[in-house]
């Protein structure tokens, strides 16, 4: 009853709040027709990060982990005419399938998709920061990697976050054998610990289950 509660909230909300427009339908659709992994943020947590990067006055964003585009989506519409988004994708099927959805959008001219294992293509951003945005949603147990390059690619006032943190409450269990818990713990003890950082961490509930998401600002 918990999830069928959170659905129908979620459900009257977006009805309210949040506008999916073709572009976003199909995306979403086209993820799901491909059989890629249902990972993909709700449309209240896409218009969320919409916000977000909209509040922070973003010109340049980057993304870890494309999947089939739907937040990518999201975020580059928040950015001006000649702002930019940079994703990273290891996986060419979810790559391709997020080239049609961002082609679809109109938004071929603001995204680009490189393809590789993100700690590799990280590096060669170096000459192209700073980001006033950085999504990380992709394999958790790099976190503590995607963190350390986060920091070396944005400047104060950059926002960096953090997605599926929660894990369904796992992360509390220290001594967890799941790699992504312990990505995920590593991360946020990294965030916590850092002089150039200060963050949150916001549990969620809702259509995607019970997860959350942490918020780290660059503060030096």
């Amino acid at each position: 009853m918990a999830q069928q509660t959170w659905t129908a909230v979620d459900h009257y909300f977006d009805g309210l709040l949040v506008e999916e427009d073709e572009a976003l339908l199909s995306a979403a659709a086209a993820t799901e027709a491909a059989d890629l992994p249902a990972h993909q943020v709700a449309p209240n947590q896409g218009k969320l990060l919409n916000l977000l990067a909209r509040v922070r006055g973003a010109r340049r964003i980057l993304e870890i982990g494309t999947l089939g585009g739907y937040s990518t989506i999201w975020l580059a519409r928040a950015l001006p005419a000649d702002g930019q988004l940079v994703t990273l994708e290891v996986d060419e099927r979810c790559a391709d399938v997020a080239a049609a959805n961002i082609s679809r959008a109109g938004l071929d001219q603001v995204v680009e998709i490189r393809r590789g294992r993100a700690v590799d293509l990280l590096p060669e951003l170096a000459g192209e920061a700073p980001f006033d945005l950085v999504f990380i949603d992709a394999d958790k147990p790099s976190n503590p990697e995607y963190l350390e390059w986060a920091l070396k690619l944005t400047r104060p006032g950059s926002l960096i976050i953090g997605d599926n943190v929660v894990r369904d409450g796992a992360v509390v269990d220290a001594d967890s054998s799941d790699p992504r818990v312990q990505g995920v713990r590593r991360f946020t003890e990294l965030i916590a610990g850092h002089p150039r950082l200060t963050a949150t961490a916001l549990q969620t509930v809702g259509s995607k289950g019970y997860d959350g998401l942490v918020l780290a600002l660059v503060t030096d």
